[in-house]
């Protein structure tokens, strides 16, 4: 029978290894007897280099970084990088008002157009649509229980769905595009800002003159007729709701005149523009809206033809004007 022996033994195991467990053997005697014990080793945890932990961003960095920021929002001409970045910071810090005025899918909708505007317009031309945002919204709230036991209310309690923000908008992107497109070149540039600023004080007269009519009018009257209607009839007019339609019309054609996308003279053009355009509305909506045949003609689509005939009327009168 074969014999092994303790070196033969020690022989079989690796150098490295044997030592690395001897060393963890000390000895312990007691009256001179030797008690081997073993000692506890602490584990020691050893991230992956990607999970180390990220340096620390230096006051420069962060310098360099706002640096290019604002250089990306205020590119001129806007470029569509430009547009999505301002929108994104925007749309995070104006959510709180933007969540009651508009649905989920309504905010995307807004966003799309919020972009289009920027890049074709610009920072003015955004804050015209913003002003156009905030004061129809401030309208549709207001008195928003009286109206709801009326029956008259929006749906949703005023919350627009994309349908509402594309009918409200749908002439004013148009406008959007055919200036991005560089359509007519430098002749035509003024047209499509002269369009793009009166479709939307068509429709920001529209939803004022409405509302404020719903609220407040004490007597409306069918535009067909002049017959007495109760307040919300399709087509029906109020005096309440006529003068502060106008006012509406003014308030947001100054807005373009102050931020340069329309002069004195186009202003007032916009505003007569949105006056005749609502006029036709709401005879349109009097005489054709939810009859036998029309059932297609809903509110957003009146509200399309509302505004594009305002911005036509604009600029077929600015033509009219320029000729004279």
């Amino acid at each position: 029978m074969a014999t092994v022996s303790l070196p033969m033994i020690f022989a079989k195991f690796p150098r490295s290894l044997l030592f690395s467990r001897l060393n963890a053997v000390q000895s312990t005697s007691f009256a001179g007897i030797f008690v081997p014990t073993l000692t506890a080793h602490t584990p020691v945890c050893r991230l992956p280099a990607v999970l180390s932990r990220p340096s620390a961003v230096s006051q420069t960095d962060l310098s360099r970084l706002q640096a290019d920021v604002l250089d990306l929002l205020r590119a001129s001409p806007p470029s569509w990088k430009s547009a999505i970045a301002s929108n994104v910071l925007i749309f995070m810090a104006g959510s709180p008002l933007l969540l009651p005025g508009l649905s989920v899918s309504g905010i995307g909708a807004s966003f799309l157009l919020g972009v289009l505007i920027w890049r074709a317009f610009g920072a003015p031309g955004f804050l015209l649509v913003a002003t156009f945002f905030v004061v129809g919204t401030a309208m549709t709230k207001l008195k928003m229980a009286h109206k709801e036991s009326l029956g008259v209310a929006e749906k949703r309690r005023g919350r627009r769905g994309p349908g509402s923000v594309i009918g409200s908008s749908a002439a004013g992107c148009l406008c959007a595009l055919l200036s991005i497109c560089d359509l007519g070149g430098a002749t035509f540039a003024g047209v499509w800002q002269l369009g793009f600023v009166a479709s939307f004080c068509t429709k920001l007269s529209d939803t004022v003159s409405s509302e404020i009519g719903k609220a407040y009018g004490r007597t409306t009257y069918l535009v067909t007729t002049f017959k007495v209607v109760p307040r919300g009839t399709e087509g029906a007019i109020s005096v309440e709701g006529t003068i502060a339609g106008l006012l509406a019309s003014v308030l947001l054609a100054s807005v373009g005149y102050l931020v340069g996308k329309i002069d004195v003279a186009q202003a007032a053009i916009c505003v007569v523009a949105s006056q005749i355009a609502n006029f036709g509305e709401s005879y349109i909506g009097a005489a054709f809206q939810d009859k036998d045949g029309f059932k297609w003609l809903n509110n957003d689509v009146v509200n399309v033809v509302n505004i594009t005939v305002g911005g036509i009327l604009a600029i077929v009168m600015q033509q009219l004007l320029t000729d004279n």
